[in-house]
C-alpha cells in the first residue's frame, strides 16, 4: 500500500539569490567611465608567491585600465627588465602580461625571481604587487626502504614522516593496510576516520597511536604529494602481545585560551592517555580563517612555526597558566579607495593596517616615494592619511600605500583624479525588470559626476522622492524594496543631479506571480513489474515559460522507453529494483521554481533467474534474413532486461553454439541477419538482475545459398624464421565468412620493387613459407580468399621482411668517460645498416658481472650502477632479431673511490661500571683506501641526552675503550668508515642497561654483539635486587649449611654418604641448586657431568636452550643461570685465553649460529 503522502518543498527564487549576492555591495564606489581621462588601475596580477609547472610557459599577469590606455614597464629583482632582448619573453598586446615561452628550448628556473609591474599614462602609475615567481620541484625520497618497528601491545607509538621539501609543499596523507590480505585505506583528513587512540599530528608529519594492540599490526604509508607528482615512504608495524588498558581521550577548551588565539583563531587543551600509563597533555590549536578566500586547519599539534595565511604563528603551552602569543603579516583595516573630486573640493585617502609587530605605512605617489615627489601645496601627509585641500585640474596622480612588517607586506593602489563633469546615468535606457512577488528587489541606476551628483527616485512621474517604508535609496543610485508587491508595479525614474547639470533614466518594474506545486509525488511502495504514478500538478504566471523536469536521487532522470513524462506527472512502466530511490519534481520558470519529493521502495520477494523461452518459430525466410519469434517464459518476481539469441551451424563447427545477437527484454521477436551458406539452427536466453535462464529448446534449421567470400583475410603478417625463408601468416576466416564449399587462399608475393613479378599459391592452411630468399629484404604480400562460388575482392597490400643473420660489424670508436664513482658516460660509432643484417634492436654494453642496454640506433648512453674504486672491462656488441654481431675491442677503466658501507659490526662491552670497551670491524665494502673512523657518542638517560663527543681513529684501529663519567646513563654511538671523499654510513647502537648484581659479583662481563643487519641482546630481568630472591637464598644457604653440618657429623662417625650414587644420577633440571646458580664442586668437578657433550679436545659443550644466554660476543664459553648468575666461573683462565685469542669465534657456538640467521 502507498505509504502517507509526505511532501517535501523547497521554493527557491532566482532573483532573491541575485540579490542576496549583492546586497553587500550596495555601497561602493563610483567608477569612473572610461571614456573620461583617468589615471592607471591594477584589474589583474598574478598572486604574490607565484609557483608555476616547469612544463608549460609562464605567464605572470598584470593588467590595467585607465584613459589613455596605460603602458606598461616591468622590473625584475628590482631592476629594470628589458623584454625585447629576450626571445623566449614577451608581452601581450594592450596588456602587461609576460609570456615566456620554452617551446624552444630554456630552463625555467632560470627566470625566477621577484617581479613588479608598472602602469603608466599621462595621469600616473600604478603598480603591481611584487610577484615572487618561483617553479615547482617535486619532492624526491632516496630508495625506499621499509622500516620495521617492533612495539609491545599497549605502548604508546609514533610514526614519523618528514618527506623532503617540494614546491608548492608537498600535502602529507597516511594510508593504512592493518588486516592481512586487505587493500591499503586511506585515513583521515580524506578517508576513514581515525579511531579514538589514533591522531595526526604535526601537519600530518606524524601518526600517533596511544595505545596499541595485536589489530594495528600491518603496513603504513606515508605519501607527499604536490601537482608534480608524489613519493611514498613505507612503515611496518609489528605488536608483540602483552596485557594493556585502554586508552581514555579528554578535551578541555580554554576560553582564555581562545580570547588570545588571536583573528580568527581557537585553541584547545587535549591529554591523551598513554597506554597503561599517566596522561599526557598537550595544547592543540586550530584556525578557521573568517574573511573571503582564507583556509582553515584543525586538530593538528602547533609546531614552533607555521606559516598560513594569517603569518608566522608562534606557540607555548604550560600546564598551569597557558600563553598563545601569533605573529601576523598585515591586514587591512582600511584598504585607500579611488577619489574623485572636483575643483576646488577636499577629500583624504586613509590606509590602516595591522598585524603583529605593528605594520609601518609607507606612501608612494606614481611609484615613488613620495618624500622625493615634487612639492604639492594642495597635498598634506599624516601618518597614515594624505588630506587634499583646494584640489585643481591637473593634480590627478596615483597614489601607493605599503603597509610591512617582518613577516609580510600589503600594497594597494589608488588615485586622486581631479573632473569637471555634469552627470551622466551609466546604465541603459528604459530597463525592464520582472521580479516575483513579495521577494526582495532592487532597481540600478549606475551614474556619474563631479561634483558627485545627487539622486532622487520618483514613481510614475509623481514629485514625491521615493525613500522610507518599504523603499530604501542607497547612494551608488540603487532602489531597494522590501517586498514586492502588485501595486509596486510601474514606471520608476531616478533623476541625479550637480551644479553642472541633471540626468535621468526610467525602469519599468513588472511583479510576477510565484511558481507553485499544489499537487506533488507521494512516497510509494510498489511491487516490482507495476505501473507507478507520481503527480506534480503546478500552479504558474501565465505571462513566464514553465519547464517542468524530474530528479533521480538528485541527478537528472534519464527519460528511457519505460518512463513516460506527462503534464502533470511521470508514468513508470515495468518498475524494478534499479528504479527505487528518491524522485523529485522540479518546476521552473526564468525567475524561480518550486520542487516536491518522493520516495519510491519495492515490496521485498524472494527472486530467481527466469524460465527458458520457449516455443521458437521462424517466419519471413530470405536469401539473408529471417524472423525469430519465441514466447518468453516467467521472470520469477526479476524483470527480464536482455535475451540473447546463440546460432550453431553443421559444417565447420558442429554442436558449438555462437552468440549472434541481444535484444532488449521487452520484445520477443527480432529480425536476424545471415551469411551464405550457412546451416543455421537458433536458441534464446532470458536474461534478468538474478542471472541467465537455461537456453531454449533449439529451433528448426534454416539453410542460406552460397556465395563468393565478401572479405579478405586480416592480421597478414611476414617475417623469416631462418635467414633464408620468410613465413607468411594470416587469421582465417570462420565459417561464417566462408560463404562456400573449398574454402582457400591465394598467396602471393614479390620483393619490394614495382618492377618485380608476382609469384603466387593456393593452399588451404593459414601458413605459407617461401624459401631461398636474401637476407632481411622487405616483401609486398597478398592474400585473397577464394571458394568454389568464386573469388573475394581485390586484396590489400602488405609488407613482410625475409629472415635476418647475425650482424657483421662492432661498434668501434668507443670511448668513455667516467661521471663520478658509480657511472660513465659512452659514447660509440654507429655499425653501417647494410652490416646490421636485419632489424636493429639494441647496443648492449657488457661491464662483468652486469650488462647494460641502449634500444634503438644511438651512439650515447650512460652505465651506471657501477661498485666504486674498481677496475672494469667494457666491451659492446650491436644485436638484431637474430642474435649478437661480434665484440668490440675490450676498453678497460678504473671507477674512482666513494664513500665506504658501514663497519659490519659493532661490539659493545661492559666490564664494569667506569669503563666500555667498543670492538668493530671493516665495512664490508670500502669502496676505496680507507683513512680512519669517526667515532660520535653521547651519554643519555631516558628522554634527557647529553652533549656530543667525536673521536677518531686511524684505518686499522678497530678497538676502543671509553671511560664513563656517568655509572648510570647508558650511551648512543655512531660509527662511520673514511675514506678521501667522506664519511660512509653510520652503523648506530646503544649500550646496554647493566646488570648490577652480576657487576658487584664479579661475573663475566655483559655483552651486546651488532651486525648491520641486526643485533641480539642478552637482556634478562635482574631478580638478584629483588627482595622476596634474597630471602630465598639466604634460607637455602642456611638448609645447605645445616646440611653440611650434618654430613660432617656422619662422616665423624663413620658413616657412609653416596656421592658417587648421586654423581650418577641424571641432573634433574628442576632441581633447585640449578635454579639457584650454585654447586658444590669437589676434586672430581672437573669432569663431565652426566648430560653433558664431550668435544673432541676434552671440552664441556653447551646445552642448546631457549632459556639460556650464551656470551656468543667472545666464543659461546660461558652460561647464565635464569637469575643472572654465571655458571662458568672456575674456567676464568681459559675466558681470557679465547677472549684474547679470536674474536670471531661465536660462529663455532651452534646458539650463535641461530641467532645469526635470525
Amino acid at each position: 500500500q502507498a505509504s502517507k503522502m509526505v511532501m517535501q518543498r523547497h521554493h527557491l527564487t532566482c532573483a532573491g539569490i541575485a540579490l542576496a549576492l549583492c546586497l553587500h555591495h550596495l555601497v561602493s564606489a563610483i567608477e569612473v567611465p572610461l571614456d573620461l581621462p583617468q589615471p592607471p588601475t591594477i584589474t589583474k596580477q598574478s598572486v604574490k608567491d607565484y609557483i608555476v609547472d616547469p612544463r608549460d610557459n609562464i605567464f605572470i599577469e598584470c593588467e590595467a585600465k585607465g584613459n589613455p590606455v596605460p603602458i606598461f614597464s616591468w622590473t625584475r629583482n628590482g631592476k629594470f627588465f628589458n623584454v625585447a632582448k629576450d626571445p623566449k619573453v614577451s608581452m601581450r598586446r594592450r596588456s602587461g602580461t609576460l609570456v615566456i615561452d620554452f617551446h624552444s628550448g630554456g630552463r625555467p628556473e632560470d627566470y625566477e625571481g621577484e617581479y613588479q609591474c608598472f602602469a603608466r599614462n599621462d595621469y600616473g602609475t600604478a603598480l603591481s604587487s611584487k610577484i615572487h615567481l618561483q617553479v615547482s620541484k617535486s619532492p624526491l625520497w632516496p630508495k625506499e626502504k621499509v622500516d620495521v618497528i617492533e612495539v609491545d601491545e599497549g605502548a604508546p607509538l609514533s610514526l614519523q614522516c618528514n618527506p623532503p621539501p617540494g614546491l608548492p609543499s608537498p600535502v602529507i596523507f597516511w594510508m593504512s593496510s592493518c588486516e592481512l590480505g586487505q587493500p591499503p585505506s586511506l585515513l583521515e583528513p580524506w578517508g576513514q576516520p581515525l579511531s579514538g587512540k589514533t591522531k595526526l599530528e604535526n601537519f600530518n608529519k606524524a601518526l600517533r597511536i596511544s595505545n596499541v594492540s595485536e589489530e594495528d599490526s600491518g603496513e603504513y604509508f606515508c605519501l607527499a604529494s604536490n601537482k608534480m607528482g608524489s613519493i611514498r615512504h613505507t612503515i611496518s608495524v609489528r605488536v608483540k602481545g602483552t596485557s594493556s588498558l585502554p586508552c581514555h581521550l579528554f578535551y578541555f577548551h580554554s576560553q582564555r585560551l581562545r580570547d588570545m588565539c588571536g583573528r580568527g583563531c581557537s585553541g584547545s587543551f587535549r591529554c591523551l592517555k598513554e597506554g597503561s600509563g599517566s596522561c599526557l597533555c598537550k595544547w592543540l590549536w586550530f584556525c578557521v580563517a573568517k574573511r573571503a578566500g582564507g583556509r582553515g586547519l584543525s586538530s593538528l599539534t602547533a609546531p614552533k612555526e607555521w606559516r598560513g595565511d594569517f603569518g608566522p604563528v608562534t606557540t607555548a603551552a604550560f600546564l598551569t597558566g597557558a600563553l598563545v602569543s601569533f605573529k601576523a603579516a598585515p591586514y587591512w583595516l582600511d584598504e585607500p579607495q579611488n577619489l574623485i573630486l572636483a575643483p576646488g573640493e577636499d577629500g583624504r585617502l586613509v590606509c590602516r593596517a595591522n598585524g603583529n609587530p605593528k605594520p609601518a605605512i609607507q606612501w608612494l605617489v606614481n611609484g615613488e616615494p613620495i618624500e622625493g615627489s615634487p612639492p604639492n601645496p594642495s597635498r598634506e601627509v599624516a601618518g597614515d592619511t594624505i588630506v587634499f585641500r583646494d584640489t585643481q585640474i591637473g593634480s590627478s596622480a596615483v597614489y601607493q600605500c605599503n603597509a610591512s612588517n617582518e613577516h609580510g607586506y600589503l600594497l594597494a593602489n589608488a588615485f586622486v583624479s581631479v573632473l569637471d563633469v555634469p552627470p551622466r546615468i551609466l546604465a541603459p535606457r528604459n530597463q525592464l525588470i520582472r521580479v516575483i512577488q513579495n521577494n526582495r528587489t532592487r532597481l540600478d541606476c549606475p551614474f556619474f559626476g563631479s561634483p558627485i551628483p545627487t539622486l532622487r527616485w520618483f514613481k510614475n512621474g509623481q514629485g514625491n522622492t521615493l525613500d522610507g517604508g518599504n523603499y530604501k535609496a542607497h547612494e551608488n543610485g540603487s532602489l531597494e524594496m522590501n517586498m514586492a508587491r502588485k501595486e509596486d508595479q510601474g514606471i520608476y525614474t531616478c533623476v541625479a543631479t550637480n551644479i553642472l547639470g541633471k540626468a535621468e533614466a526610467q525602469v519599468r518594474l513588472e511583479v510576477k506571480d510565484p511558481t507553485r506545486i499544489v499537487r506533488g509525488p507521494e512516497d510509494q511502495v510498489v511491487k516490482r513489474g507495476s505501473m507507478p504514478r507520481l503527480h506534480c500538478r503546478v500552479k504558474h504566471d501565465p505571462t513566464l515559460k514553465l519547464t517542468v523536469t524530474w530528479l533521480k536521487d538528485d541527478a537528472p532522470l534519464y527519460m528511457g522507453n519505460r518512463m513516460k513524462k506527462e503534464d502533470d506527472g511521470l508514468t513508470i512502466y515495468g518498475v524494478a529494483e534499479r528504479d527505487q530511490g528518491d524522485y523529485t519534481c522540479v518546476a521552473s520558470t526564468e525567475l524561480d521554481k518550486d520542487l516536491a519529493k518522493a520516495l519510491i521502495c519495492l515490496v521485498t520477494r524472494p527472486t530467481e533467474r527466469p524460465d527458458r523461452p520457449r516455443d521458437l518459430e521462424l517466419t519471413d525466410l530470405a536469401e539473408r534474413s529471417v524472423r525469430l519469434t519465441w514466447i518468453p517464459g516467467d521472470d520469477n518476481n526479476s524483470p527480464i532486461t536482455d535475451y540473447i539469441v546463440q546460432f550453431e551451424e553443421d559444417r565447420f563447427q558442429p554442436g558449438m553454439w555462437h552468440n549472434h545477437s541481444r535484444y532488449p527484454g521487452s520484445v520477443n521477436s527480432a529480425i536476424l541477419s545471415l551469411s551464405p551458406y550457412v546451416n543455421y539452427q537458433f536458441r534464446v536466453i532470458a536474461v534478468n538482475d538474478v542471472g541467465s535462464s537455461l537456453p531454449s529448446v533449439p529451433s528448426e534449421r534454416y539453410q542460406t545459398n552460397g556465395a563468393r567470400p565478401e572479405i579478405n583475410p586480416t592480421g597478414v603478417q611476414g617475417a623469416g624464421t631462418q635467414k633464408n625463408n620468410m613465413e607468411i601468416t594470416w587469421t582465417p576466416l570462420n565459417a561464417t565468412q566462408a560463404y562456400g564449399p573449398n574454402l582457400r587462399y591465394i598467396v602471393r608475393w614479390r620483393r619490394r620493387d614495382p618492377r618485380g613479378s608476382w609469384y603466387n599459391e593456393t593452399v588451404k592452411a593459414p601458413r605459407h613459407v617461401v624459401w631461398n630468399t636474401p637476407i632481411y629484404v622487405p616483401y609486398e604480400i597478398k592474400v585473397q580468399a577464394e571458394n568454389d562460388f568464386g573469388r573475394a575482392p581485390e586484396p590489400d597490400t602488405f609488407i613482410g621482411y625475409s629472415g635476418e643473420d647475425y650482424p657483421k660489424a662492432a661498434p668501434t670508436d668507443v670511448r668513455i668517460r667516467v661521471l663520478n664513482s658509480t657511472a660513465i658516460a659512452l659514447t660509440w660509432t654507429r655499425v653501417h645498416l647494410d652490416t646490421i643484417q636485419g632489424q636493429l634492436k639494441e647496443y648492449r654494453v657488457s661491464t662483468t658481472p652486469k650488462s647494460h642496454r641502449f634500444p634503438g640506433d644511438r651512439n650515447r648512453g650512460i652505465v651506471s650502477r657501477l661498485f666504486p674504486y674498481s677496475n672494469y672491462k667494457l666491451e659492446m656488441v650491436v644485436t638484431n632479431g637474430r642474435g649478437d654481431g661480434p665484440r668490440s675491442e675490450v676498453k678497460e677503466f678504473p671507477t674512482p673511490e666513494g664513500v665506504p658501507s658501514s663497519p659490519r659490526y659493532l661490539r659493545i662491552r661492559q666490564p664494569n661500571l667506569e669503563t666500555i670497551n667498543l670492538e668493530w670491524d671493516h665495512p664490508e665494502h670500502p669502496n676505496g683506501v680507507l683513512t680512519g673512523y669517526n667515532l660520535r657518542y653521547q651519554a643519555f638517560n631516558g628522554t634527557k641526552t647529553g652533549r656530543t663527543l667525536v673521536e677518531n681513529f686511524s684505518p686499522n684501529q678497530t678497538k676502543f675503550t671509553l671511560q664513563r663519567t656517568d655509572p648510570i646513563s647508558r650511551y648512543r654511538f655512531f660509527l662511520r668508515a673514511r675514506t678521501q671523499v667522506g664519511d660512509g654510513e653510520a652503523i648506530v647502537e646503544e649500550s646496554p642497561a647493566l646488570l648490577n648484581e652480576g657487576m658487584r659479583r664479579g661475573h663475566t662481563p655483559y655483552w651486546l654483539c651488532c651486525g648491520a643487519g641486526g643485533a641480539y641482546t642478552k637482556n634478562h630481568v635482574d631478580i638478584a635486587t629483588q627482595g622476596w630472591f634474597i630471602g630465598l637464598m639466604c634460607a637455602i644457604a642456611l638448609l645447605v649449611l645445616i646440611l653440611l653440618i650434618v654430613c660432617f657429623i656422619k662422616r665423624s662417625r663413620g658413616g657412609k654418604y653416596p656421592v658417587r650414587d648421586n654423581k650418577d644420577e641424571h641432573l634433574n633440571p628442576e632441581d633447585k641448586n640449578v635454579e639457584d646458580g650454585s654447586f658444590d664442586y669437589s676434586d672430581e668437578d672437573n669432569k663431565p657431568l652426566p648430560n653433558s657433550q664431550t668435544s673432541l679436545d676434552g671440552t664441556i659443550k653447551q646445552q642448546e636452550s631457549d632459556d639460556s644466554l650464551v656470551d656468543y660476543g667472545e666464543g659461546g664459553e660461558g652460561q647464565f643461570n635464569e637469575d643472572g648468575s654465571f655458571i662458568g666461573q672456575y674456567t676464568v683462565k681459559k675466558d681470557k685465553e679465547e677472549t684474547e685469542g679470536n674474536e670471531s669465534s661465536e660462529a663455532t657456538s651452534p646458539v650463535n649460529a641461530i641467532y645469526s640467521l635470525a
